[in-house]
């Protein structure tokens, strides 16, 4: 091709391939001149603002301003500054093999921040991905003076952009570290500004807590791991927690409301879907029935149990209530909601209105009471509840 001089596979693909992990997404960069690049793919369409960016399909190129080296300074991390060549060579950031060898989470460039601060979380997104990798102290200490002095700058970050990086942490191995780092880095305000204050407030009283409300949080979440959905509403659950009166402490109250309007402020301020939405706020309003759901009325089951078909969220809202409460309930919730959907309304009963729901409801929870009581399995990973009660009580 006339002046297309070079193709390169760039960024996370060639990271990945180097840690012998599966290669989900492939960027191509290219130098040359659009033109050459049209005569090449004439349906493509220019995207990305000021940005060279075309798509084919959905397969993204990107089109290099300079030389491939200079691209690979302009880039996040280190760990992502490389690419490879049409013959399979390598072009990369200078600290590119060392990082990657070493385990360490590097910006690739002083005013990498300054270029996109998107990158705050993206560095911390990484670290969540990447749990054994270490961030380096040099760029903990750029986003701390970057949040610190730029806080407008995050501010104005679309909150789309922001929620893609929450949702990508919440399908990490590790949840957690997506917040500890921005803790770390003093980055929490203004997106995730409900768990600055939850770091200063306990969690519970003694025996069932012995930290605060942003620890447990994130113990929850790395519970969780595995199921975005599961560790979104972690992340949830106790929001609550940080509107408690300060004369009521260390309990928790009531706790459950007050986060229900949280979450979904929460959700909101980041573009999250209609499904998280409801997953915030269901799972915070019903994780301590989860956590006690044997003992709970058949009523309660019923209409619990209905809420969270509706919400479509039945498993994962068991994985985050045994997460969380130390003990696995979906068995018995499973077979319970088997039996609430084999109820029939009888024929007399249809088509009555207000009346036929009432009916129907009492069906099903007198076909609840009739089931025997299941003693539940240890949740995989969460402490059990001391004998002396259920965490609800301490709350």
């Amino acid at each position: 091709m006339k002046n297309m001089t070079q193709w390169y596979v760039v960024g996370g693909a060639v990271r990945d391939l180097l840690l012998g992990r599966k290669v989900h997404d492939v960027d191509i960069s290219f130098s040359g001149d659009a033109e050459s690049f049209l005569q090449r793919f004439p349906a493509a369409r220019k995207t990305g603002g000021n940005l060279s960016i075309w798509l084919v399909g959905a397969d993204e190129f990107t089109a290099l301003e300079q030389s491939p080296e200079h691209d690979m300074l302009t880039r996040d991390l280190t760990i992502n500054a490389a690419g490879l060549d049409a013959r399979g060579r390598l072009v990369a950031h200078p600290f590119f093999l060392d990082d990657l060898e070493h385990g360490v989470l590097r910006l690739a460039a002083p005013d990498s921040l300054a270029r996109d601060p998107l990158r705050v979380f993206r560095v911390a997104r990484f670290a969540a991905e990447l749990p054994d990798f270490t961030v380096d102290s040099a760029t903990l200490q750029s986003m701390r003076a970057f949040g610190a002095e730029q806080e407008q700058a995050l501010a104005a970050l679309p909150g789309e952009r922001v929620g893609r990086e929450l949702l990508r942490a919440l399908s990490a191995p590790a949840p957690s570290r997506f917040f500890s780092i921005l803790r770390e880095a003093g980055c929490l305000c203004p997106w995730f500004r409900e768990l600055a204050p939850a770091a200063d407030i306990p969690a519970g009283p003694l025996p069932w807590h012995d930290n605060s409300v942003l620890d447990h949080t994130l113990e929850v979440m790395d519970r969780c791991a595995g199921s975005p959905l599961a560790a979104w509403m972690a992340l949830c659950h106790d929001l609550g927690k940080i509107r408690t009166d300060a004369a009521m402490l260390p309990h928790h109250y009531g706790h459950e409301l007050k986060g229900a309007e949280l979450a979904r402020a929460l959700a909101s301020r980041l573009r999250l879907s209609s499904r998280y939405v409801r997953a915030g706020v269901a799972g915070t309003i019903l994780h301590m029935k989860g956590g006690m759901y044997g003992s709970l009325r058949s009523g309660t089951r019923r209409d619990m149990l209905c809420r969270l078909q509706e919400a479509r969220i039945f498993h994962d809202f068991w994985i985050l209530a045994g997460a969380d409460g130390g003990w696995n309930w979906e068995p018995m919730a499973a077979r319970d909601l088997e039996a609430v959907r084999a109820v029939r309304l009888p024929e007399v009963w249809r088509n009555k209105g207000e009346a036929s729901g009432k009916r129907l409801r009492q069906l099903q929870c007198e076909a609840l009471s009739r089931l025997p009581r299941v003693t539940p399995e240890r949740a995989d990973n969460a402490p059990p509840l001391p004998e002396t009660g259920q965490e609800g009580g301490a709350h």
